[in-house]
């Protein structure tokens, strides 16, 4: 069921934008390929991804698309691109398909979802 919900969203953002379905689409493939066993549904307006807990999602907003770290104060920062001031949560925002190379996407989702409890 969750499977589904997650291509209907697919679908519905594609229709709408173009190139942040591309974006959207990428960066879900890059979680799941590095994040092997993880599971998606979509919660809170994003594809939220778990393993043992939440560790990221996938939101999109009218100017770019955010990939949101459950526990990314957490997270070590050596290229300088989480965003976020709160107590538990840093997000990386993107723009374009090149972000996900330029901003260490992997990388950061990999620490994430070395972080679970």
């Amino acid at each position: 069921m969750s499977t589904m919900r997650v291509e209907t969203f697919l679908n519905e953002l594609q229709n709408h934008s173009e190139s942040q379905y591309a974006l959207v689409r990428a960066l879900r493939e890059t979680v799941l390929a590095v994040c092997q066993g993880s599971g998606e549904e979509m919660k809170y307006g994003g594809i939220l991804f778990s393993g043992a807990e939440p560790f990221c999602g996938i939101f999109a907003y009218t100017g770019h698309v955010s990939l949101e770290f459950s526990r990314g104060a957490m997270l070590p920062d050596p290229h300088g691109v989480l965003e976020g001031g709160g107590k538990l949560r840093r997000h990386i925002k993107l723009r374009a398909l090149q972000d996900i190379a330029d901003r260490h996407v992997a990388e950061y989702v990999q620490a994430a979802f070395g972080l679970q409890g």
